[in-house]
C-alpha cells in the first residue's frame, strides 16, 4: 500500500488528484488559470467539493478559455449564477470574470501567465522537506509577495493562503510530506 500526504483521504477523486495532479510543475496557461479560479472558488469551503464540481466549472466557463471570460456580461453572470453545478456566489462569479480580463494583460506584459507565476520562485519548483501535515504552512512570504502582486493588478479572491494553495496545485512547490510516495516523483 501506498503512503500518501495525510490530507488525502481515500476518496478516489481526491486520490486521483494527489496522484496525479497536485504539485506537478504546471506550465500551460489555461490550467493555471483554472488552478487559480478553483483555488478561489474554494474559499470557506473544501478542496473536495470544488474537486466534485470541477467538471461542471469546465462546461460553465467554456474550458477555462481566458478571452472568452473575459467577453463575459451580466448575461454571462446571470446564467452561472444559476448553474447548480457550481459555487453559486456572485463574488466569486465576478472574481473569475475579471481575473479573466486581469490574466489578459498579464499576457500581454509578461508573454503568458506561465512567465508571470513561475518568476516567483525563479522559475523552479521550491522542494520542501515537511515530515508531516503540521509543518506546511498555509502561506509564505512568496505567496504573500504574489497575493500582494495580483491585487495590485486586479485580481479577486488572491489572498496570500489562496494564492500559497496555487502555488502547491500548480507544482511551483512540493509540499508533498517527505514519507508520501509522491514526494521523490514529484522531485525529479
Amino acid at each position: 500500500m501506498k503512503t500518501r500526504c495525510s490530507w488525502c483521504g481515500s476518496d478516489p477523486l481526491y486520490v486521483a488528484y494527489h496522484d496525479h495532479e497536485w504539485g506537478v510543475p504546471l506550465h500551460d496557461d489555461r490550467r493555471l488559470f483554472e488552478f487559480l479560479i478553483l483555488d478561489g472558488a474554494q474559499a470557506g469551503l473544501s478542496w473536495l467539493t470544488i474537486l466534485n464540481k470541477r467538471e461542471n466549472y469546465r462546461r460553465a466557463f467554456d474550458n477555462f478559455d481566458i478571452e472568452r471570460i473575459a467577453r463575459y456580461d451580466e448575461a454571462d453572470v446571470a446564467r452561472l449564477l444559476a448553474d447548480a453545478g457550481i459555487v453559486r456566489n456572485r463574488l466569486k462569479i465576478n472574481a473569475a470574470i475579471g481575473n479573466a480580463r486581469a490574466s489578459l494583460q498579464v499576457q500581454a506584459e509578461f508573454g503568458s501567465l506561465d512567465a508571470y507565476f513561475w518568476r516567483f520562485v525563479d522559475g523552479q519548483p521550491v522542494r520542501n522537506a515537511w515530515r508531516n501535515l503540521a509543518e506546511v504552512p498555509a502561506h509564505t512570504p512568496v505567496s504573500d509577495a504574489m497575493s500582494r502582486d495580483l491585487k495590485k493588478r486586479g485580481f479577486k479572491f488572491v489572498g496570500s493562503t489562496i494564492c500559497y494553495a496555487f502555488m502547491q496545485a500548480a507544482g511551483m512547490v512540493n509540499d508533498h510530506t517527505t514519507d508520501c510516495f509522491r514526494y521523490k516523483e514529484v522531485g525529479r
